[in-house]
């Protein structure tokens, strides 16, 4: 079986305190020049990993990627005006000063699952919530350029958390067109690659994906698709089929979702050479150039 993030303590998946405060801090970080600058590991998150994965400069120019405009074919000018587009940073930095709140089991649907972990990290520990983090904030800001309104689930403004269902309400109550939810893999060391994961049919307690299972896959296709052109990387060779797409429904952020939503685990980070990617500033810009022009052409249907 594919890594299985139900059976270690370096996976799962999270939420927040409540969408006013989403809202507000997204309204908030749009507005502010500099909110986007990214919290990065130390030496602005540079690999320092081997140079043999390094990827080349941005787009831009700018030596950490920073500002890079669209490269892929139909993704320049599209405005996204009147979309709302939620935003999910896996995972949280304070989760590992906060096990016990973490531990505590949340109903997502199938069945009760810890409220929210650690994530994984790399052997130099560069850890999967700074670079969700990093990474949704690049993404917000390519989004918000092309006009849509972004929420963010959370943005290590709480101590902890918020747990997965809370991540899920969020969304639903933006009432948001597209849900993106970054993570990065903690899979054994020779699995490399990215992949989308999409919701399984689920009906079950307060669970019910019926409604969203044909759109986030076609909202997954096109992040895949856009995410291999801009990262230059191919899709897992540990799960998947070569699709970079799984199917789950052990995901409560998945389960208790009613509008489409997806999770991009844009890389291994328990590999080397995956992780010296993921620690450069540079390749982060450009999966989040990925990932928003993947949004950006299901949005335009």
């Amino acid at each position: 079986m594919p890594y299985d993030h139900r059976k270690t303590p370096h996976r799962i998946r999270t939420l927040l305190r409540g969408p006013a405060l989403a809202l507000a801090a997204a309204g908030c970080c749009a507005a502010l020049a500099g909110c986007g600058a990214s919290q990065a590991s130390p030496s602005d998150g540079r690999s320092t990993q081997g140079a043999e994965a390094a990827p080349t400069a941005a787009p831009s120019g700018r030596p950490d990627g920073a500002g890079a405009s669209s490269a892929s074919p139909g993704a320049a000018g599209s405005s996204l005006a009147g979309r709302t587009v939620v935003l999910d940073p896996g995972h949280n930095p304070g989760n590992l000063r906060h096990s016990q709140e973490i531990n505590q089991k949340v109903n997502i649907g199938t069945n009760r699952k810890e409220c929210d972990t650690t994530g994984t990290s790399t052997n130099a520990g560069y850890t999967e919530a700074a670079f969700t983090l990093d990474v949704t904030h690049r993404l917000r800001d390519l989004l918000t350029a092309r006009g849509a309104e972004v929420v963010l689930t959370h943005d290590a403004d709480r101590p902890w958390g918020p747990c997965v269902d809370e991540r899920a309400r969020i969304g639903n109550a933006a009432r948001a067109d597209a849900v993106v939810s970054v993570h990065a893999d903690g899979s054994a060391v020779g699995h490399r690659g990215f992949h989308v994961i999409l919701p399984a049919r689920v009906r079950e307690g307060a669970a019910d994906t019926a409604k969203i299972v044909g759109p986030s896959r076609e909202l997954g296709e096109r992040i895949a698709d856009r995410f291999a052109r801009a990262t230059g990387t191919t899709p897992a060779n540990y799960l998947g089929s070569g699709t970079g797409l799984d199917v789950r429904d052990d995901l409560g952020g998945l389960n208790l979702s009613t509008v489409p939503k997806v999770f991009v685990e844009c890389g291994n980070m328990r590999d080397p050479k995956d992780a010296a990617l993921l620690t450069s500033a540079a390749w982060r810009q450009k999966a989040a150039q990925g990932m928003a022009d993947g949004i950006a052409t299901y949005l335009r249907g």
